[in-house]
């Protein structure tokens, strides 16, 4: 069988027609990434292969650190471009079942014309003849995501982000597709983390406001997330380990909040009622202005405290969580959806024994306000390999109404990163197209297709519903 060729993963002739005539050519709607708006408006070029690939690609980095390959090779300033490049490659060589390895090739197939497998003995060659592309019009940053055919980028944006460059794209005429914020409170709901007496104090600053009371607060971030409105934003976001329903009282939440501000120990107890009276205030917001929210849930984060201390946060040193999901997600959702608030909704699932129950959850609380209101996100971080898309298409399939899925995401801050949808569409076309052939669903390859179409890039235009250009 020939390497990563044009039916890579597609095992049957209906899978390969799936593919080929009706998800191959359809638009992308990144809706949840972290690309830098500031790279996209100046056009950012690249000086190397290695700068685009393992600048800050934590993916990337921890295969390379289970090979046993010195920290200065990885993300060290002591090393060049090639010797970094030159490990990755021999780290790729080894990454046999790893998700990186198909990755990377599909970019180095999509991107620069090479067919060949990457390794050791030719990584010069390769690294040569991609550096030699960069610098090239057709390698700069926007053409990358104009060449994967992408029509719309949800950025990751802090409520107190000036979003200097969003406005500055929204009003270049030569952008070709369209930008968008998308609005992510998380350092105002971490009222533990050692930044937040700061950040408070930062945040009140956009709105000429010095926080001192949850209404203060609460009256900051409506006032940023109609600025976020104004800017074309229809999705927040939100990370959570767990996510805590515990109701509490604004005089309680004066008194948590006035301790965090000054930097005091806060208990569990009060981060959680903290959390979620702030989540039901945001989620009343998103609901008012039709907006999405996504919640990625049960990651343990920084677990390597020697290496946080050195390197901060994301940096390769996550896990999986196993907190309960169940109850606080669906207190949280049942005390929105009381009082007629529960906006649309994609939930993400961190540890893949989540699955089913989040594939349950959905079912609670649909609503009329969009085809499939509750969703369950796609395969996320540690699950976005052939087995984690698989298991979680065939959970929503199992669970829910498969044909109103909302797709692909890239999650990443790559310009590369695209082929990341043709990975997660090939998987779709592969179980549809066995599917059929089985006879577990009526031979109508014309719906079929504008079905895989719609998971593609419909559905999800549908749900979040921008202004496009």
């Amino acid at each position: 069988m020939a390497f990563i060729d044009e039916n890579f993963l597609l095992k049957t002739e209906t899978a390969k027609k799936l593919f080929h005539d009706y998800a191959k050519a359809e638009p992308i709607f990144d809706f949840h990434c972290h690309l830098n708006p500031q790279e996209i408006y100046e056009n950012k070029t690249y000086k190397s292969i290695t700068e685009v690939w393992l600048g800050g690609d934590h993916y990337k980095w921890r295969a390379m650190r289970s090979m046993g390959i010195p920290e200065s090779y990885i993300t060290g300033n002591e090393t060049s471009d090639f010797e970094k490049f030159e490990k990755w490659a021999e780290t790729l060589q080894y990454a046999i079942g790893n998700p990186l390895y198909h990755w990377a090739h599909l970019e180095l197939q999509r991107f620069f014309d090479i067919h060949v497998p990457i390794t050791k003995a030719n990584a010069k060659e390769i690294f040569d003849e991609c550096n030699a592309k960069l610098a090239t019009p057709e390698f700069a940053c926007r053409r990358l995501v104009e060449r994967s055919n992408v029509s719309v980028v949800n950025t990751t944006d802090d409520p107190a982000d000036s979003l200097e460059y969003h406005k500055l794209i929204k009003a270049d005429d030569t952008m070709k597709f369209n930008v968008f914020p998308a609005f992510r409170p998380d350092k105002a709901l971490n009222l533990t983390a050692e930044i937040f007496p700061q950040y408070i104090v930062d945040l009140g600053k956009t709105e000429n406001t010095e926080i001192k009371t949850f209404a203060d607060l609460t009256s900051v971030l409506e006032k940023r997330i109609n600025f976020f409105d104004e800017m074309g934003c229809t999705a927040s976001d939100h990370a959570f380990t767990y996510v805590p329903c515990a109701r509490a009282t604004e005089a309680e939440l004066d008194a948590i909040l006035a301790k965090a501000v000054k930097g005091e120990a806060i208990s569990k107890e009060e981060s959680d009622k903290y959390r979620t009276e702030l989540m039901v205030f945001l989620g009343t917001q998103y609901a008012k202005r039709g907006w999405a929210m996504e919640i990625h849930m049960n990651i343990k984060r920084d677990n390597n405290g020697f290496m946080f201390k050195k390197m901060g946060p994301d940096t390769g040193f996550d896990c999986i969580g196993d907190w309960s999901t169940a109850e606080g997600l669906t207190n949280l959702l049942d005390a929105l959806n009381a009082d007629g608030n529960l906006p649309k909704t994609i939930l993400f699932a961190g540890n893949p024994a989540d699955n089913q129950v989040i594939g349950t959850i959905l079912g609670c609380f649909q609503g009329p306000e969009a085809a499939s209101k509750i969703q369950f996100g796609t395969a996320w971080w540690f699950n976005d390999n052939i087995d984690g898309m698989e298991a979680q298409i065939k959970c929503l399939g199992n669970l829910g109404v498969l044909g109103k899925f909302i797709g692909m995401l890239t999650d990443s801050r790559s310009f590369l990163s695209y082929p990341r949808h043709e990975y997660f569409r090939r998987i779709l076309c592969n179980i549809f197209g066995q599917w059929l052939e089985d006879g577990w669903y009526a031979d109508d390859i014309e719906f079929v297709g504008q079905m895989v179409k719609d998971i593609c890039y419909g559905n999800a235009l549908k749900y979040f519903s921008p202004k496009l250009k």
